[in-house]
């Protein structure tokens, strides 16, 4: 029975957790058998206290129903500061570190009733460095970065969702190589205080679940919207199919769901058309890029002086190259991205979602590094809501799927989009 309830959905477990037909005990000690039998191989999490977890468990099943994640175990990346648990932010420099208190998304999410089953893995204060942690469907291949930790552990059933952030890809991606749904709200939907930023133009909180239903309901908490746990959507959605001008560094897996996904919803009556691509924003990729270095090298100034020799070589790069661009052209490159998605926003009057790559193709292998950003890298700089949805599998048996994304601050309607195409696209029975 035990090794049954880690593979409920959060919904699902929700719902006989507040009927009292499962005990919050139950369940996280299911979720932590669960990490035992694969903790070892998969290596998702950065700090677990079972007999606290455990504990708090207990103290709910004694009480009163405390909200809609009443009972929910869930993993928190290791950006994010907790009171009970210690915060490295992926970094030997914070070894140790015990913040006072808890970020303000991890807060909600325990008012809402959640339990904190333990933190999960961060790359390097959320950047590049190829983690511990490894692709739960094939521990060769990598689970992606920076929320390395959260898509696994969420993918391989140890908790029903976990916590994210994203500066480039750092949702879409690892939820795209470890075959779950990711989501990034808009820019500035979900508080960011008490988390170790490193672009603070960019970076965002997101989620990791199994189900977009899922996704809603941990999302209705942490942006303090009750109404996105409603995703009625009698359809037919206008989808665009989005290459992006970096198509060529698709792999054959994502071009074929690509086309599968164009024929399937258009057989379920959506209007499906193909949005060309503006020469211009063929820079927009480098745009980001030059963002994120910037704001990381003064964001991260303190660390590099006082412990350079604890922060690896790639990320020393990184922060050498943001020194290398001023305030004034920082200034402008902000003004350009704003000027460019002032003309995206025109789409949104002609389709409601846009479909588009969440990553090249399947997981590479870990020795690879987290693989390429490349497929986020816009719609962070933008600020737009994306969730990521797997529904194939490339050539290795590795997930593989698309993100939809929406215009800045309609994550509702997304959602509601996002699980209308899910349906029709995930296989059945």
């Amino acid at each position: 029975m035990a090794m049954v309830l880690n593979r409920l959905s959060a919904l699902d477990a929700v719902r006989m957790l507040q009927r009292r037909e499962l005990s919050a005990v139950q369940l996280m000690r299911a979720c932590f058998a669960r990490i035992e039998q694969r903790e070892d191989s998969v290596h998702a999490w950065a700090a677990l206290d079972k007999e606290a977890a455990l504990a708090r468990a207990m103290a709910l099943d004694n009480g009163a129903i405390t909200g809609p994640l009443h009972g929910l175990p869930f993993g928190v990346k290791d950006v994010f500061d907790t009171q009970d648990l210690p915060t490295t932010y992926g970094s030997p420099i914070y070894r140790g570190h015990r913040p006072e208190a808890d970020a303000g998304a991890v807060g909600r999410s325990r008012q809402a009733g959640a339990l904190v089953a333990g933190k999960t893995i961060s790359t390097e204060f959320a950047t590049f460095k190829a983690p511990l942690t490894r692709n739960p469907h094939n521990t060769a291949y990598t689970p992606g970065g920076s929320s390395s930790g959260s898509a696994a552990a969420v993918a391989d059933f140890m908790v029903p969702f976990a916590l994210g952030t994203q500066t480039a890809a750092s949702v879409i991606r690892p939820a795209a190589y470890c075959g779950v749904v990711g989501f990034k709200p808009s820019f500035g939907a979900i508080p960011r205080d008490g988390i170790k930023l490193l672009a603070p133009t960019l970076d965002t909180v997101g989620c990791f679940t199994r189900t977009v239903d899922d996704a809603a309901l941990v999302a209705s908490v942490l942006m303090d919207q009750p109404g996105l746990r409603r995703l009625d959507y009698d359809g037919p959605p206008r989808v665009g199919i989005y290459r992006t001008p970096q198509w060529r560094h698709t792999l054959p897996e994502t071009r074929e769901a690509m086309m599968q996904a164009a024929e399937t919803l258009g057989r379920a009556r959506a209007v499906v058309q193909e949005v060309d691509t503006p020469p211009e924003y063929c820079a927009l990729v480098q745009l980001q890029s030059d963002i994120m270095a910037y704001e990381a090298a003064r964001s991260l100034a303190a660390e590099r002086e006082q412990h350079a020799s604890q922060i690896s070589p790639g990320l020393l790069a990184l922060l050498q190259g943001g020194d290398k661009i001023d305030q004034a052209r920082h200034e402008a490159n902000l003004q350009r991205a704003s000027d460019m998605h002032s003309h995206l926003r025109g789409w949104f009057d002609r389709f409601d979602v846009l479909l588009t790559p969440s990553a090249p193709g399947e997981a590479p292998f870990a020795d690879q590094g987290t693989g390429d950003p490349l497929f986020g890298r816009v719609w962070t700089l933008f600020g737009l809501p994306c969730i990521h949805l797997p529904f194939a599998t490339g050539p290795h048996g590795l997930p593989v799927g698309l993100q939809a994304v929406g215009a800045k601050g309609n994550d509702h309607r997304l959602l509601c989009i996002a699980k209308w195409m899910h349906d029709k696209l995930r296989p059945q029975g």
